[in-house]
């Protein structure tokens, strides 16, 4: 079953997606609030896919604050990638310079007020994307990073990339630490029924050392790896 869902799920969902890649780029001209309808339907799409094609239940423990903060989120598969714009509405998210040069996806994902992250690229882009970034913080958007840099397998507990701690540092924001146990179900060619919860950790303030930030971080986005358990009256999202 397992199989026939995920054979189904992507012509269903990518085959739609590749035309709401095509009507962001039409929204472009009228306005970053008709890119962000569509792209609110494109987060809206990929859950119904995820719960009625692939049969996973996403769960939400904890409040999101709804201000600027910057949001770590701990990375082990597409889903949460996919799923930000819909978790936290309007979200500017840090995402790797090579997805940029998507034909189509790249100029709506500019437009929208996503960040690209070069790493090689030395203090100058560095620079650049703290100035962005902040323009976004005045916008009144949160921040959203994946500090351990890439996707890793669940269970896995890769020390933060070192730009984190920088980004941290010259934002002066505080962190809202978010795990997420989306390998299980979702990495892979072949997607399995399950549950994916997000675990919204405790907010952890601006300004502390390098190695405090890390460490209280690290600790947060890895709360998954060792409890499955989910507390009594969180709602399945979309139910």
């Amino acid at each position: 079953m397992a199989f026939l869902r995920s054979l189904l799920f992507y012509p269903v969902f990518y085959g739609f997606s590749a035309v709401l890649v095509i009507a962001s780029v039409l929204a472009i001209p009228f306005g970053r609030e008709q890119l962000k309808k569509v792209v609110a339907i494109w987060g809206a799409w990929h859950l119904w896919c995820v719960r009625n094609v692939l049969g996973i239940t996403i769960i939400q423990e904890g409040e999101i604050p709804d201000e600027p903060v910057l949001i770590a989120v701990k990375h082990e598969s597409f889903f949460e990638a996919i799923d930000m714009p819909r978790l936290f509405g309007f979200p500017t998210v840090f995402a790797k310079r090579e997805l940029f040069l998507i034909p189509g996806w790249g100029m709506s994902a500019r437009v929208y007020g996503l960040i690209p992250v070069a790493r090689d690229k030395g203090a100058r882009a560095l620079r650049e994307m703290i100035a962005t970034a902040r323009d976004r913080v005045n916008e009144g958007r949160p921040l959203v990073i994946f500090p351990e840099g890439t996707r890793v397998q669940h269970g896995d507990e890769p020390p933060l990339q070192s730009g984190f701690a920088g980004i941290y540092k010259l934002l002066r924001l505080p962190v809202v630490p978010i795990a997420v146990n989306s390998g299980p179900t979702y990495h892979g060619a072949i997607k399995r029924p399950g549950t994916i919860t997000y675990r919204v950790g405790e907010t952890i303030p601006a300004g502390l050392p390098r190695a405090e930030i890390e460490r209280r971080v690290h600790s947060a986005i890895n709360a998954l790896n060792t409890s499955e358990s989910i507390p009594t009256g969180n709602v399945p999202i979309g139910a």
